[in-house]
């Protein structure tokens, strides 16, 4: 059964060598959340996540709102496992696949084979469905002529075509999104929308972060509001 359980987490980036108040405050309206503070240590941090608790259980569908830099997208790599907080406990159960950053963790010099192989890994997918999953984002991404050549020689919409299409190329149990996001002309984009919806049907959970309250609405049950790091406000 797919859960995901946060207990009193938070997060801080450190600033240093950092002196000027008006250097900070702009950092601070740059950041990902958050708050400037002093830590325990003694030293200037980005409180971008503060004591959240949040449990999630299967058939959850989530939406998480909040304005620019509230912490929206701090809060779905922490629970994707892409940032560790700096307090707290996370705990999870089930799959995770998180549609955030398109594009990170692609290596110029590698060919598209190459990434596809590396990315697959770092999804803890076996090797012996490398092989037939590849056939599958071959296909998907309509890239096949061009996965031999290394991705530096990509356009940015062939980029994005690859990874969303490495990124969705199985259902997960929980399914984590930062946004909807464009991929590619016109046509590819339909594709990419009908996937995203199978996956949202098929996902045991869904954590949907949006600015977009009808969005919200449309596709989940539930809703928190984050203000600087916290969560302001929780409703089903």
């Amino acid at each position: 059964m797919a859960y995901i359980k946060l207990e009193n987490v938070s997060l801080e980036y450190p600033l240093y060598n950092i002196e000027s108040t008006s250097i900070k405050h702009h950092l601070l309206r740059m950041a990902t959340g958050g708050r400037i503070a002093i830590n325990s240590r003694k030293n200037t941090v980005v409180k971008a996540l503060s004591d959240i608790n949040l449990e999630i259980n299967s058939g959850d569908r989530v939406g998480i709102l909040g304005h620019n830099g509230a912490g929206k997208s701090t809060l779905l790599r922490c629970i994707s496992g892409i940032y560790e907080p700096t307090s707290g406990t996370i705990k999870r159960q089930g799959s995770v696949a998180p549609l955030i950053e398109i594009g990170a963790g692609m290596e110029p010099e590698l060919s598209g084979y190459d990434n596809i192989k590396r990315l697959l890994r770092v999804q803890n997918i076996p090797d012996k469905d490398s092989q037939a999953l590849t056939k599958s984002i071959a296909e998907f991404s309509e890239l096949k002529d061009f996965l031999p050549l290394p991705v530096r020689t990509y356009s940015s919409g062939m980029l994005m075509r690859l990874m969303f299409s490495v990124s969705t190329v199985r259902s997960p149990d929980i399914l984590v999104m930062d946004e909807f996001f464009s991929v590619g002309d016109e046509l590819f984009r339909k594709k990419a929308e009908s996937r995203i919806i199978s996956h949202i049907n098929k996902s045991s959970i869904l954590i949907f972060a949006s600015h977009n309250e009808n969005l919200i609405r449309k596709f989940c049950k539930k809703s928190i509001i984050l203000r600087h790091g916290k969560i302001i406000n929780h409703s089903s």
